[in-house]
């Protein structure tokens, strides 16, 4: 107990600073990772991945900034387009703008698009971390701008109620006639319970963080799997001790999420797999260096064919987020996606979680080998694995 009140007294050391020292930070983060008591993970967080500035006499102008910019996003991505579609009728009654307009302008092609990436946004949402009750709870803080405006715009849960009703597309045929295609009804089995209107449940705030980056970053829009990225960002920020860090959680975890998309990025572009930032050669990183730290291993697994397409290209895509249970998972986050030294502590982190296994990958057949890495949780002690892995990176 001493050498953890000794370890938050090096934070608060570090944090109270009028300019914070980075490196000292990122080493102090890196050694047993941030604690979540006194909001010193979320504080960590937000500068290590740049949201805010080292100098903290910044930090409330830059916070303020950010977050008014956040609810501009809302109003110009979410708000204005609901109410213009619900505005196309023009003096005479008919309408301007219609579902089957084959004109490539029109705004409803687009609103298609939006509703099939918000279907699969919204069905990733639902089921983030499902052992897990936070994200099923209400948050004290729903959107105000979006509960303010009901009555005149469309919200994403009723754009999703209305697509899982009957979602459609605009299609042309052979001919050049346009018609509508119309998808089958949600299941039973894909149903799922809301809260009340005036109440948002966390997944559906994370779900609008990914719609709006979705929106804002067309290039590589929404991949499944972000929502496993920025459910651990979210999950700190809104379950902070201090209910000014929780009452600001969308936007910050926004913000901080894009930063960090800003970085693992190529691993979602397919185009990019080869290149040298590309998630290919990640992998051939991670078997180079377990070919360096235990030939005989890379060797079974050379022999079986147990390619690390199989299983790595998840775990460094999504920072092993979906490999551990969130509470357990946000030990090894500094060291894979909340610290200026990740990519090569997330390699290391790979690397020892396989040698951790080592003894049962050595025995084993390919069908069980592959079980193994690909539900590993209960096989390894994360704790040790962390400390292997903090011991090489810094050699």
């Amino acid at each position: 107990m001493a050498g953890y009140q000794q370890r938050l007294k090096s934070f608060e050391d570090i944090l109270e600073a009028d300019v914070i020292d980075l490196k000292a930070l990122k080493n102090l983060c890196f050694i047993n990772g941030c604690p979540h008591e006194r909001s010193f993970r979320s504080i960590c967080w937000k500068i290590l991945l740049n949201y805010v500035p080292v100098e903290k006499d910044h930090w409330q102008d830059d916070l303020r900034k950010q977050r008014n910019l956040y609810k501009q996003y809302i109003e110009e991505i979410i708000i204005l387009p609901g109410k213009k579609m619900k505005s196309k009728e023009s003096a005479s009654g008919e309408l301007v703008d219609h579902p089957l307009n084959p004109n490539p302008d029109s705004e409803w092609r687009e609103t298609f698009r939006d509703n099939e990436m918000l279907l699969q946004i919204d069905k990733d949402c639902r089921r983030l971390c499902p052992d897990l009750s936070f994200f099923q709870q209400a948050t004290d803080f729903p959107c105000e701008q979006l509960l303010n405006a009901t009555s005149t715009v469309e919200t994403l849960r009723k754009r999703v109620e209305h697509c899982v009703l009957q979602s459609e597309t605009v299609s042309k045929n052979r001919l050049g006639i346009t018609f509508n295609l119309v998808s089958k009804k949600r299941t039973h089995s894909e149903e799922y319970a809301v809260l009340p209107d005036g109440k948002e449940a966390h997944w559906e705030v994370v779900e609008r963080i990914l719609f709006l980056y979705a929106k804002l970053n067309p290039g590589i829009s929404y991949v499944q799997g972000m929502n496993e990225i920025l459910g651990p960002i979210y999950y700190t920020f809104a379950s902070d001790p201090d209910q000014n860090y929780r009452e600001f959680a969308e936007a910050d975890s926004f913000f901080c999420f894009t930063q960090l998309m800003s970085e693992i990025r190529d691993f979602f572009i397919k185009t990019l797999d080869d290149s040298q930032f590309g998630i290919g050669s990640k992998m051939n990183q991670l078997m180079d260096m377990l070919k360096e730290l235990d030939r005989p291993l890379w060797q079974r697994l050379q022999d079986q064919e147990l390619r690390p397409q199989f299983y790595a290209f998840r775990w460094i895509t999504l920072l092993l987020s979906q490999e551990f249970q969130l509470p357990g998972r946000l030990a090894q986050w500094p060291h894979s996606g909340a610290s200026a030294q990740w990519p090569h502590s997330l390699t290391v982190l790979c690397v020892f979680i396989r040698l951790s296994l080592r003894h049962d990958l050595l025995k084993g057949d390919f069908p069980n080998n592959m079980k193994l890495v690909q539900r590993m949780e209960s096989a390894i002690d994360l704790q040790q694995v962390l400390a292997k892995a903090r011991e090489l990176s810094r050699g």
